[in-house]
């Protein structure tokens, strides 16, 4: 090469190099889009959302023109390399000429495209489901460096609107959407629910299916409104084939709803709502439970119901071959949920095409993880997954304290062993479950980036979105205090009472087994997160006003008051304090529910969204002035308590912490063989009790168990086992607590001397929490 052709070619690139510009909208400035919205009613509505986020951060009007000079530029091409074929997906970059593109693969990739861009703006996706008004610009800038590619890491996400007869219903019918008829949750309703999703990137919902709320289907508006949002529709494990049976058998069902001896009633049930739907994007659920959550009728055993699912399964193909296409080209479901679960594991065959979703134990302790064969199943696998609950051993339905910590890592687990195809979240009534869908709905999105992150850093930049940087950081330590002392006891669980229970002595509220010192120290934590909200209170924003109160104030403030309730209640039953202070914090909790449905500023938008008595248990209600009859809990004081983060070891990534996790937020996950070691000092007494506290998770190999070996010093190694079967009293003690506990007595032979304790993991999966040591026999 010459000089002087070197020179030229320099000056050439120097040239393009100081052409490229950033993408920039002054305030005010009009904004042109090219996108053809015609394509797919999905462009037009995020078309639409974007158009009025613009309008509200920059006040800049948006007009769509059919050329190249067009500022933001959104096509659609399946066959893009950057792409790589992905259903989904979208490339949202800055060209050298200063514009913004968004290539796209599909329809649903150019709305989530445009959507991150509203983002990037600062646009909650809570930006009406939490009042999150998001701030004014002056202008938005993106560097011409500026490309990002993305696409699902599950294929289907979505959302369960369940257990809606204390919020979502109430409001939708008599407040958002006003209607005679009763239970309504409409177009105008499901609108709203649909924008959210399509904020967070989601694409599958199960409407809301109680008998107090009309069927999805059998509202006018509502599917036309599902398909402007690109939204799937599926239902519950209890509603096969698109129809809500708890409410829509009664309305369109002849006889009993039982497959053996009302089959062609049965049949000709599913059939009206697969002619009805054929056209409409659908995610069949298959199979057949009762008719709402319970068994099914006309079989009683294990094997008959799995000859009655085999035929159900069949004829329901059929129907989707008749009406829909190609059985194996249409998504379908299959959930193996509660006793579903024993006739699958039984030999129940179902079609290789069929997606497995598997569940909770509604409490976020995932069942069952894929075997090897499972997980090849061209149909995948998907997940069931709860942050809110009605049911045994207690119903957790008020407030969102569900731990962020747990559901990160259960969905990584899943995640990891194959079950990537479906997920669904039961959110009750959305509210007051936000950060949680949106961790949920992020991770759904993009796990590695997520993973990357770490579950405090992306509550950070949560608050941050929400609060700004300075409040953000003073919050997080207050919502990781709050989600933890959650953890160790949910405020719905501090009655000492149970649901469905037989025995009518579960409905009345009782000691908890806590100590005086306990009781007290726990009370003092949550004095200590409740101040600072309030002390916060006065630096919010007027315009983060409502946000504030419905995402910080009230969930932490309304729990430290249950708190205060109950354990106040405790101590003055024992004549250590004075009820009014129970009395006093239930009536704050009233207070504080009746702020929350007034609002702040935006003019009671949530009236009736907020029940902070959900089906009037013992629990919410004032306690009553009686004395105890038996003596003050005195529970044994361990001498040690060691958290199993605090006693780690390098084992080449076999012992991994997990942070947040736990009583103190210092567990660990223990691979299979992996040992724990740690040094104990010197101890009193005859003997040595060790107790080890786990995560009270189920195996995750198939057929697996949940075993440590324990030994101390030379002894021989001792092995514990701590996995429950089905509903049993363990499990439901387990639950209350988020413990499962297991012990073992050794004589104390250190002579003085410091000791060694081994904790090997006998099995995968197992999660430790604590390590609590006891003298026995000490004088």
């Amino acid at each position: 090469m010459t000089k002087k052709l070197f020179v030229a070619l320099a000056a050439v690139a120097l040239t393009t190099a100081v052409q490229a510009k950033d993408f920039k909208i002054q305030r005010q400035q009009k904004v042109t889009v090219a996108v053809d919205t015609v394509v797919n009613p999905l462009l037009s509505t995020a078309y639409d959302l974007l158009r009025s986020d613009v309008e509200t951060v920059l006040s800049s009007p948006m007009e769509i023109v059919n050329n190249a000079d067009a500022m933001i530029q959104i096509k659609i091409d399946p066959t893009s390399a950057d792409l790589n074929g992905r259903s989904q997906s979208f490339n949202l970059s800055v060209t050298p000429k200063g514009k913004l593109s968004i290539i796209a693969s599909d329809p649903h990739g150019a709305a989530y495209g445009m959507v991150e861009l509203t983002r990037l703006m600062g646009v909650s996706p809570w930006e009406w489901w939490a009042d999150a008004t998001p701030d004014k610009l002056e202008s938005f800038t993106l560097p011409e460096s500026f490309s990002t590619v993305q696409s699902p890491s599950v294929e289907y996400r979505g959302i369960f609107i369940n257990d809606e007869d204390w919020g979502l219903m109430p409001w939708s019918g008599n407040t958002y959407e006003p209607s005679e008829v009763k239970g309504n949750v409409g177009p105008k309703t499901n609108a709203k629910i649909f924008e959210l999703m399509l904020r967070l990137k989601a694409n599958y919902y199960w409407p809301a299916m109680h008998e107090c709320t009309r069927p999805f289907f059998l509202t006018e508006g509502n599917r036309e409104v599902a398909k402007k949002y690109g939204i799937y529709i599926g239902g519950s494990h209890c509603e096969p084939m698109a129809s809500s049976t708890a409410t829509e058998w009664k309305a369109r069902g002849v006889g009993d709803y039982d497959y053996v001896n009302n089959a062609e009633n049965v049949y000709r049930f599913w059939e009206d709502r697969v002619k009805d739907v054929a056209s409409q994007p659908i995610i069949y659920t298959i199979g057949m439970r009762g008719v709402h959550d319970g068994a099914m009728q006309g079989a009683k055993t294990v094997d008959e119901q799995r000859g009655v699912l085999a035929r159900a399964i069949a004829d329901q193909r059929g129907l989707l071959e008749k009406y829909v296409g190609p059985a194996e080209s249409v998504p379908q479901v299959f959930i193996p949920y509660k006793e579903v679960l024993d006739v699958y594991n039984s030999g129940l065959e179902v079609p290789e095409d069929v997606c497995l979703m598997w569940c909770d134990d509604n409490y976020g302790f995932i069942r069952h993880f894929p075997s090897a064969q499972e997980k090849a199943r061209s149909g995948g696998n998907g997940l069931y997954y709860h942050v809110s609950y009605w049911g045994r051993p207690h119903d957790y339905l008020w407030l969102g304290t569900f731990s962020p910590y747990l559901l990160h890592q259960q969905l990584n687990e899943a995640y990891d062993r194959g079950i990537q195809r479906m997920w669904i979240l039961n959110v009750g009534d959305i509210k007051p479950a936000e950060y949680q869908i949106e961790l949920f709905m992020d991770m759904a999105w993009n796990m590695d980036r997520v993973n990357v992150q770490g579950v405090e850093h992306h509550l950070q930049d949560f608050l941050t979105r929400e609060f700004g940087k300075d409040m953000a950081q003073q919050l997080v330590p207050v919502m990781n205090e709050y989600y933890r002392l959650a953890f160790i006891r949910r405020p719905e669980f501090m009655g000492n009472t149970r649901t469905e229970e037989n025995d009518p002595a579960w409905k009345v509220v009782k000691d908890l087994d806590w100590s005086e010192e306990m009781i007290n120290s726990r009370l003092a934590d949550y004095k200590t997160i409740s101040d600072k909200v309030e002390s916060l209170w006065s630096e919010v924003p007027d315009k983060s006003r409502d946000t504030y109160f419905q995402l910080v104030k009230y969930p932490v403030q309304a729990s430290a008051q249950m708190n205060n309730k109950m354990l106040y209640g405790q101590l003055a039953r024992h004549g250590k304090a004075d009820w009014s202070r129970s009395d006093e914090a239930y009536d704050s909790i009233l207070a504080l529910t009746r702020t929350y449905n007034e609002g702040i500023s935006n003019q009671g938008k949530w009236q009736r969204m907020m029940d902070c008595k959900p089906r009037k248990l013992p629990v919410f209600q004032p306690l009553e002035h009686v004395a105890a009859e038996t003596p003050m809990p005195t529970p044994q004081t361990p001498v040690l308590t060691l958290n199993a983060a605090d006693c780690c070891n390098a084992n080449g990534g076999a012992i991994k912490p997990i942070k947040g996790l736990g009583y103190e937020g210092k567990s660990v996950r223990l691979n299979k063989d992996a040992e724990l070691k740690m040094t104990l000092p010197a101890l009193e007494g005859d003997s040595i009790r060790v107790e080890l506290l786990f995560i009270p998770t189920h195996p995750i190999e198939d057929g697996g168990q949940l075993r440590v070996a324990l030994s101390l010093n030379d002894s021989q190694p001792t092995t514990l086992s701590y996995q429950t079967v089905g509903r049993s009293e363990e499990w439901k003690k387990n639950i209350l607590n988020n413990h499962a506990s297991r012990s073992a007595v050794y004589a104390n032979t250190s002579n003085k001397k410091d000791s060694v304790l081994r904790i090997k993991a006998l099995d995968e999966g197992v999660l430790l929490d604590q390590i609590r040591v006891y003298a026995v026999g000490q004088e």
